[in-house]
């Protein structure tokens, strides 16, 4: 321990081998040590010093030259005699560590140095300064001597007294030195680099400017070009007053400024929408009808509201009721894949002689997308509604918005909220565009709007939307689908004339009774697709001689084995299983729902990848079944110590909705009172705890696909039969349907007679 003078160092900090100089008296002390101070707080650690040189200064002054030795620790503090405070200091001087473990830092630390070094333009003494020091300690101590360093990384520094985390103390520092000179010459590499580019623009524009004055061909002739545009465009007088205003701040401002490309783009967009222009309309409701009925079989509801939107408007042409506000068509086809309602929109345009944008929502998640990007963004553009403009060259144009379902929202925005007011008639004459700025008249464009589902379209948005539900095609319509449509055009795309292949309807018939099962004809298409290739194969190779004739022999060559079978026979058979009607995103289907019991506490296991609808439907039905038993003609003590599970077939698919109940409680009654489900009866319905039979929606669907899976019943809630008559008429005559209020009668028709199962 060593008793050595106090010297107060405020906001300094001298480190070992740093010399210094300084004003005061240190009478003959040989060493005296400095502590760094910050108001009133000291560091921890401070240095002892070795006074080089006294010098006498004018005005009796004096000054000493010291040099730092090393470390030391402060102890106790005492003032003597003479004013002087002195403290006993720990001498801490380094220990040097074996050169295995700061023989990879000193490197390190040594080519950070230098590389910085480097980039501060260093002429080679500082670098040959640090490479010459062979101490560890002092080599850690020489990032101290850094400007960039703050009081307080000194201290730290200052206070490390272990000679390999100083070290590595001082590369952390050192490095966060290198990172930030790196990030300071990037951005000084990019200004210049931005400097000569606007320069080198500048230098071009000139002489751009130059050779247009030499072809007469001066920045005047560009504002009166696009002065002239914009008069022959007849914009309505807002936009046309927008239009000049923006031309005037391009004509003031020149075209060597940055902003005169922007302004540029702006009116050529501004330009590009055709405000004036409108297809002459065809109002001829019959010929739509007619055009309708060539392109596409059934579709009765479409095609007749077709028809009334063009007999109205054809009314109020000829009786001058020209103002169309509120008038526009909102049309929304719902209803599963592959029915049409994609390609009828090209027929509606066709009918009425307007022309014709498709616009696919699917997966579009960003608002601009619809209502386009304010001008201050960089690479902004117009919506895409403008964009369908644009395309169709006309104010009247139909715009199929397909996919309308499945629009996604994030953080940037909602697409179906910008749509609400592109789908509003009472709006749509003043929408808004962001990048335009101007108000466009959307009232006389017909939308047509297409979905699978309306579950997933947003309330707001399906309030707007006049609804027409695609419910499929039966097998009837299939075929004469098939025979007029699908046909033809699958032997013009696979290169074969229409004499040199015939097929009859029962063939037809086979392919879409044996081969798909869908709501639409997307997979009939490819069958038939698949069947043709095939034969033109065997043609083209000399196997066979057209004319050809497709026989069901020549269908299973083609597509192979039986791709669809009717279950229900063989399903129903086991008491337990019920077979149940639902809807999902490809249109109807038939699900077989299965019961069985074991040994158990109670209770009720569901598979099947069931959602919470199914789920209550589930406990509900069990609950009806066992407090009913009686009344079901089952013993009551079936249910002690039983679990029951039910399963939906299917697992990989989720399945949820309001329509099982009645289906699974009859698969738990047939279950426990051991009688089959007749294999011609399908179901469909929601039960209450009473039994109240409640009713469901897609009926239409249901019993097409009823009908496509051989049943000839199908049981609904009565509340549902009047939608019987939405139903073709070759369905309602080969099918049987059975409307009941309750389950008592739901399972009266469902299950086979006692004797029945008794015998079997």
């Amino acid at each position: 321990m060593t008793r050595l003078t106090l010297i107060s160092l405020d906001d300094t900090v001298v480190f070992p081998g740093m010399p210094v100089t300084l004003a005061l008296d240190a009478g003959t002390d040989k060493h005296i040590f400095l502590m760094p101070r910050h108001g009133n707080t000291y560091a921890k650690v401070g240095v002892v010093a070795e006074v080089t040189e006294r010098v006498h200064l004018p005005g009796r002054g004096f000054a000493i030259s010291l040099n730092g030795l090393h470390r030391g620790v402060p102890g106790a503090a005492q003032t003597d005699p003479d004013g002087r405070l002195r403290v006993n200091v720990e001498e801490r001087p380094d220990i040097v560590p074996p050169p295995t473990q700061i023989r990879e830092l000193e490197r390190e630390y040594r080519a950070v140095v230098e590389e910085i070094l480097e980039l501060r333009g260093d002429d080679g003494r500082l670098s040959g300064f640090v490479r010459s020091i062979t101490h560890p300690g002092a080599l850690a101590d020489t990032a101290g001597y850094s400007p960039d360093l703050n009081f307080a990384q000194k201290i730290e520094l200052l206070e490390t007294l272990d000679v390999v985390d100083r070290l590595k103390l001082a590369l952390r520092f050192q490095q966060e030195r290198l990172t930030e000179l790196h990030v300071r010459q990037r951005i000084r590499d990019e200004v210049e680099s931005g400097t000569q580019k606007q320069q080198r623009e500048y230098f071009l524009r000139r002489q751009m400017d130059a050779i247009r004055k030499e072809l007469g061909e001066n920045e005047g002739s560009i504002i009166e070009e696009y002065r002239k545009k914009i008069d022959d465009a007849q914009m309505p007088e807002p936009v046309h007053k927008q239009a000049e205003r923006e031309l005037a701040r391009l004509e003031k401002m020149g075209e060597s400024n940055a902003e005169a490309s922007m302004i540029r783009t702006y009116l050529d967009w501004l330009l590009t929408v055709p405000w004036s222009k409108r297809s002459e309309e065809r109002l001829d409701p019959k010929y739509a009808r007619e055009v309708l009925d060539t392109d596409h079989a059934g579709l009765d509801d479409v095609k007749r509201r077709i028809t009334e939107y063009l007999a109205v408007r054809k009314l109020r042409a000829e009786r001058g009721l020209t103002d169309n506000r509120r008038s526009g068509a909102i049309l929304t086809l719902i209803g599963p894949p592959g029915t049409g309602k994609t390609s009828i929109g090209e027929s509606i345009a066709r009918a009425t002689g307007r022309k014709f944008v498709r616009m696919s929502l699917g997966g579009v998640r960003d608002e601009a997308e619809i209502r386009g990007h304010r001008r201050t963004y960089i690479g902004a553009l117009p919506g895409r509604l403008v964009r369908a403009l644009r395309d169709a060259g006309t104010m009247n144009p139909v715009i199929m918005l397909d996919e309308v379902d499945k629009l996604g929202a994030d953080w940037r925005g909602d697409p179906s909220a910008a749509l609400l007011e592109v789908l509003d008639p009472a709006q749509n004459h003043a929408f808004q565009d962001h990048y335009l700025d101007v108000e466009l008249d959307l009232s006389h464009v017909l939308f047509i709007a297409t979905a699978n589902v309306a579950e997933t379209i947003p309330g707001p948005l399906l309030d707007r939307m006049e609804v027409i539900r695609f419910d499929g095609y039966t097998t009837d319509e299939k075929v004469a689908i098939a025979r007029g449509y699908l046909w033809p055009r699958q032997i013009e795309r696979n290169g074969l004339r229409t004499d040199e292949v015939t097929v009859e309807d029962a063939v037809l018939r086979l392919v879409v009774t044996d081969y798909t099962r869908e709501a639409g004809v997307r997979q009939l298409e490819r069958e038939l697709g698949t069947l043709l290739r095939k034969t033109a194969t065997a043609i083209a190779s000399g196997d066979r001689q057209p004319p050809v004739e497709i026989d069901p022999s020549t269908v299973r060559d083609a597509l192979g084995r039986q791709k669809v079978h009717h279950e229900a026979a063989a399903r129903t058979a086991t008491p337990g299983v019920a077979t149940g009607l639902a809807v999902t995103g490809v249109g109807g289907d038939v699900l077989f729902v299965e019961a069985a019991s074991m040994a158990g506490k109670g209770g009720l296991v569901l598979t099947g990848q069931l959602g919470d609808v199914m789920k209550e439907s589930a406990r509900i039905a069990l609950t009806y079944v066992q407090s009913h038993a009686s009344q079901l003609e089952i013993d009551e003590r079936s249910f002690d110590g039983r679990e029951f599970h039910i399963h939906v077939p299917a697992g990989a698919t989720p399945k949820d909705g309001p329509s099982a109940g009645v289906t699974i409680v009859t698969a738990l009654a047939s279950l426990l009172s051991g009688r089959p489900v007749k294999s011609t009866v399908g179901m469909t319905g929601e039960v209450t705890l009473q039994g109240r039979v409640l009713p469901i929606g897609g009926l239409k669907q249901k019993v097409m696909a009823a009908q496509a899976a051989g049943l000839t019943d199908v049981i609904l809630p009565e509340r549902n039969e009047p939608e019987l008559d939405d139903l073709p008429s070759d369905v309602r005559q080969q099918m049987r349907f059975h409307a009941v209020r309750s389950i008592d009668e739901a399972l009266a028709l469902a299950l086979e007679p006692s004797e029945v199962a008794m015998v079997a």
